[in-house]
């Protein structure tokens, strides 16, 4: 009978200087999900903003595909210590997104088809630093890396950038989403190793 303790991981491998602490170079894009991966149609797809007082903001797939879209590479970190470097990108910027939605809220729950949540500061999601992805590799995002279309918050653990996303809901005071809620470290910045509750 074998003992694993949290943070176990054998002898310490030293990161490249361009990755976080801790991390390693995937050269695959690995495949990791809580559940079973939702195929949802594009006709049935949309994507939905909650304010704090309840004012909605939805956009179909057809209305969302016609914002104004940006290219973005950018280097993503997973939790589980890989790291992938170059990722390119199609998306609208989430200040796109807010252009129209007044919200005196400081926080984000993300909620995702499936029922997936995790929760953001809003001011890590505006000003250029996340967006809502559509395409990847100049493809169509795959379901199984969060198509049609996911949450990209590149400087935080991709666990951030919720795969499926449907819309958020505004919040005043910061929850737990998902993986928060397992122990999982509410903010999430992997130049710190925030891997966990108490990191």
């Amino acid at each position: 009978m074998s003992i694993i303790s949290r943070g176990f991981g054998g002898r310490r491998r030293e990161s490249p200087p361009d990755l976080p602490p801790g991390q390693y170079l995937a050269h695959d894009f690995p495949v990791l999900s809580a559940g079973p991966t939702p195929r949802i149609p594009l006709d049935r797809w949309h994507f939905t903003i909650v304010t704090e007082t309840g004012e909605k903001h939805t956009w179909d797939w057809k209305q969302f595909t016609a914002l104004p879209a940006e290219e973005i590479t950018v280097d993503i970190h997973c939790v589980t210590k890989w790291s992938k470097l170059g990722t390119t990108w199609k998306g609208v910027a989430i200040d796109t997104l807010f252009e129209e939605v007044e919200s005196a809220a400081d926080y984000v729950m993300a909620h995702s088809y499936g029922g997936y949540t995790t929760n953001v500061p809003l001011e890590d999601l505006l000003d250029g630093k996340a967006w809502i992805a559509y395409e990847y590799d100049g493809e169509p995002l795959h379901p199984e890396h969060g198509g049609p279309a996911r949450l990209l918050i590149p400087h935080l653990y991709f666990w951030k950038s919720a795969k499926w996303v449907d819309g958020f809901r505004m919040m005043h005071e910061d929850e737990p989403g998902f993986w928060e809620d397992a122990g999982y470290h509410m903010y999430g910045d992997p130049w710190r190793e925030q891997r966990y509750h108490g990191d």
